[in-house]
């Protein structure tokens, strides 16, 4: 009998990917996922990306009776459900607190009366905050929050407390969180929930740090999604990428079929239980660089990104994976080459229709003093 396996959000981006590897290995999956406007649109259809072969339940992860209902003859769950974006967590606060945070203590608290034989919750590269940096002596130093009066002079980058320049290298899982945004707060509550709740009742618990995905089926029309996406989306509409600051902050860009194949990897690894692992390529890239290659590969680099030297709320310099815990006990080994997944980006987003909502995104972020 095979293995039914909850995935919450599984309608989404990452979930829909997950959702195919999983049956092509053999797993039968049920979705559960409210369909919110945001992310798919008015009509409240199933999408069409979606495997027919999934179970979908349309519902909201805060609702425990349709949570209960969910989890009948599951043998593990895998949370993706949540409220994603910095910008927008900095001021729809209530929402994200309850989607995120509240949507978690009810998945908890009916796994207490069902409980299931694993656990794996996505958590965020962003619960680190500012990502691991080294001094000119070679000390490792968890740089601090960049003063809003250094900002405001266009200082971008991170420095330490005499001011010195400090080298951002790769974070691991053992850097000391630091909660720079709302979404960051709810990723670390979301994470520390199932593994405390997991502990106690004895249900395997895995939780993994995404880094920036990117790949096929993002939301383009949501300007609070990931990077790649909403420069996509901007491209599309022949209109150019707006980058923050200077451009040349960096992050790690891994593909979604790499992040399913992590999930998947954590559901099934008896090394990876009660621990947390970062999920990300490895590599580092600055956000410059990646408006100008997706530009290239979707033959539009004649449209330059427009770099606007400004700093949004809850935005960090720097912050890319360090994956070597991830290779040794969950066995990832990221394997889409970076190119090769833009490209894969690029044909699908040449058959996609999106709503620019990036310039509206950011006056209300301006509006409410969240834009320096």
């Amino acid at each position: 009998m095979k293995s039914r396996i909850l995935i919450t959000g599984g309608a989404g981006f990452i979930g829909s990917h997950l959702t195919d590897l999983l049956l092509s290995h053999g797993y039968s999956v049920r979705v559960l996922d409210s369909l919110v406007p945001q992310v798919h649109g008015p009509s409240n259809e199933r999408p069409e990306y979606l495997s027919d072969d999934a179970e979908l339940i349309v519902g909201d992860v805060r609702n425990p009776t349709i949570v209960q209902n969910a989890l009948d003859g599951v043998d593990a769950v895998i949370h993706l459900a949540a409220s994603v974006g910095v910008g927008q967590s900095m001021y729809d606060i209530v929402s994200y607190v309850q989607v995120n945070e509240v949507g978690t203590a009810v998945l908890l608290e009916a796994l207490l009366k069902k409980p299931v034989g694993r656990l794996v919750v996505a958590s965020s590269m962003s619960v680190y905050g500012e990502g691991l940096a080294r001094n000119s002596r070679g000390d490792l130093i968890s740089p601090e929050e960049r003063p809003l009066a250094q900002l405001q002079r266009g200082r971008w980058d991170i420095e330490g407390r005499n001011g010195e320049a400090l080298d951002p290298i790769p974070t691991p899982e053992t850097k000391t969180p630091a909660l720079s945004s709302v979404y960051a707060l709810n990723k670390y509550a979301q994470e520390r929930l199932c593994l405390i709740a997991g502990r106690a009742y004895s249900i395997p618990t895995v939780a993994l740090r995404f880094f920036n995905v990117f790949g096929p089926r993002q939301a383009l029309s949501n300007p609070y999604t990931g990077v790649l996406a909403i420069f996509g989306a901007r491209l599309l509409n022949r209109r150019p990428p707006m980058v923050f600051e200077d451009g040349r902050q960096q992050r790690d860009f891994v593909h979604v079929s790499d992040v399913a194949e992590a999930c998947r990897l954590a559901l099934e690894s008896d090394r990876a239980v009660d621990q947390v692992f970062n999920v990300g390529s490895g590599q580092q890239r600055s956000i410059l660089s990646l408006a100008e290659e997706l530009a290239e590969v979707m033959g539009l680099s004649r449209i330059k990104p427009h770099v606007i030297g400004k700093y949004r709320a809850g935005d960090i310099r720097h912050c890319f994976a360090d994956i070597s815990r991830s290779r040794e006990l969950l066995g990832f080994n990221p394997s889409k080459d970076f190119r090769a997944g833009l490209g894969e980006l690029a044909e699908w987003l040449a058959d996609q229709k999106a709503e620019d909502r990036v310039e509206q995104a950011a006056a209300e972020l301006k509006r409410r003093g969240l834009v320096a």
